[in-house]
């Protein structure tokens, strides 16, 4: 059985009516913490602190992949559905913040994600599924992070030196050193003046690449417009559910309890004024690059519009500097992504390696978390030189984890905790939600599959290039 608080409410979830004593679960700080609780999530917060922390889940470099998701769809129905996924995972995210809420008031605070589904969901299979999703999802979005930044430091060394010796997986190697030593950092917490810099930086690449597009979309040596779909109907509807699949992937994060846990207790409302944040973020950056990246390069656009720019033929279509400074500042978000969504290994290691009695800098739980965390990004960065074909990887991860934690598990778990009446607007909404984004999860997951194979041919194990 999950270690969660299974209380009446619980119990009524299982349909056995049986009551429970109401157990909290284990917060940072409370006595008997476990060492994960007390290290990686302790919770010292404030609401703008959690706010930087979503907003680095969230905006990433991946914003860049939004035109080409608009050029699975055109115009109208890209923008549309753009706007009606910004206004779900709002809230979604809301209504699991809310749920946080709920358990909190009633002696039971949540930090882990696994537990508060485990413990409103009434099962203990569920702390298993969850645990499974999340640790594929991190351990991805790991593994993708020094994948992506490796490529950043390739493209900026053979623009300087075309003909270096190096390859990539020499940068792959530079960019997991990086990583580790940022690492040691122990709680989640501590991160907040990384992610504060890290909104910054994708504020400033995302004008500079705008602007980019806006000049390259006025130039003669952009290719013509064309914002036609394709011709074969099959064809259209893979695409559109590709591109579904990649707007859930953008906008989904999978660790706001995580997220929600770093908050000073109480953490009552805290997480609304958080995500007020991070969505003024979202909507100035995700609409700004999806509308001029597709507006300049329309169905010719890239998977990152920033290959889009820097095309293999031919001039550049923005200025030198311009591309430069993007890729840098790209660069150095993705090492505070990594970061964060290390964050959920990190704690379900330290729950079993460390001693939450001694300090955190003892040497007892010093030369563990060294170690431990020093092997994680090892392991990550070796998956990421192996498979420098992993975005068609994290496709299929994103449509069949993000789908269920960010868009499934959220209504449900509002429904069964705060049980709204079963013919409410509110319960209605909630299931009409939760049936739609499963079923887009299947296909989605299909259609990311089916890209997958196709792709599969461009796959080469240890490739000095990252497949498109």
């Amino acid at each position: 059985m999950a270690p969660a608080a299974f209380d009446a409410e619980a119990g009524a979830a299982n349909g056995n009516g049986a009551s429970h004593s109401a157990k909290p679960s284990t917060a940072a700080g409370a006595p008997g913490a476990d060492a994960g609780a007390a290290f990686v999530l302790e919770s010292k917060g404030t609401w703008w602190h959690a706010g930087f922390h979503l907003t680095t889940a969230i905006v990433g470099p991946t914003v860049l992949t939004l035109p080409y998701a608009l050029r699975g769809m055109g115009w109208a129905m890209g923008l549309t559905l753009l706007s009606v996924m910004a206004a779900v995972t709002f809230y979604e995210y809301s209504l699991m913040s809310r749920v946080l809420d709920h358990c909190e008031a009633r002696g039971r605070r949540h930090i882990r994600f696994r537990e508060l589904a485990a413990d409103v969901l009434g099962s203990g299979w569920m702390f298993y599924f969850v645990i499974t999703v999340q640790t594929a999802i991190n351990t991805g979005v790991s593994i993708g992070s020094i994948l992506l930044a490796a490529d950043c430091l390739e493209i900026m060394y053979t623009s300087l030196a075309p003909h270096g010796p190096l390859k990539l997986y020499h940068f792959i190697i530079i960019v997991a050193v990086v990583l580790a030593f940022l690492s040691q950092l122990p709680s989640f917490h501590s991160l907040r003046h990384i992610n504060f810099v890290s909104l910054l930086l994708s504020l400033g690449y995302t004008i500079l690449v705008a602007a980019a597009c806006i000049r390259a979309g006025l130039s003669k040596n952009v290719p013509p417009k064309d914002y036609s779909l394709s011709s074969s109907k099959s064809e259209q509807m893979f695409d559109a559910f590709l591109s579904i699949s990649i707007l859930a992937s953008v906008f989904g994060n999978g660790i706001l309890p995580e997220i929600q846990a770093t908050l000073a207790p109480p953490a009552a409302g805290k997480m609304m004024k958080a995500l007020v944040l991070c969505y003024s973020v979202i909507i100035f950056t995700f609409f700004l690059s999806s509308i001029t990246g597709y507006w300049a390069f329309g169905s010719h656009v890239q998977s990152n519009v920033l290959k889009s720019l820097m095309p293999d033929s031919g001039p550049a279509l923005a200025p030198t500097w311009l591309l430069g400074v993007a890729v840098l500042f790209v660069l150095l978000q993705l090492l505070a992504i990594g970061l964060v969504y290390s964050q959920v290994a990190y704690e379900i290691m330290e729950k079993t390696s460390a001693d939450a009695s001694q300090d955190r800098f003892s040497r007892r739980n010093l030369v563990p978390r060294l170690l431990l965390r020093t092997l994680y990004l090892a392991f990550c960065a070796f998956m990421a030189a192996m498979l420098p074909f992993f975005g068609d990887i994290v496709g299929v991860v994103g449509a069949v984890g993000f789908i269920p934690l960010d868009f499934v598990l959220p209504v449900l778990m509002y429904n069964m905790a705060l049980a709204p009446p079963r013919r409410s607007p509110v319960f209605l909404a909630n299931t009409a939600v939760m049936v739609l984004f499963a079923g887009v999860g299947v296909i989605g997951a299909f259609a990311s599959i089916r890209k997958l194979v196709l792709d599969a041919g461009q796959f080469k194990l240890f490739s000095n290039n990252v497949v498109d």
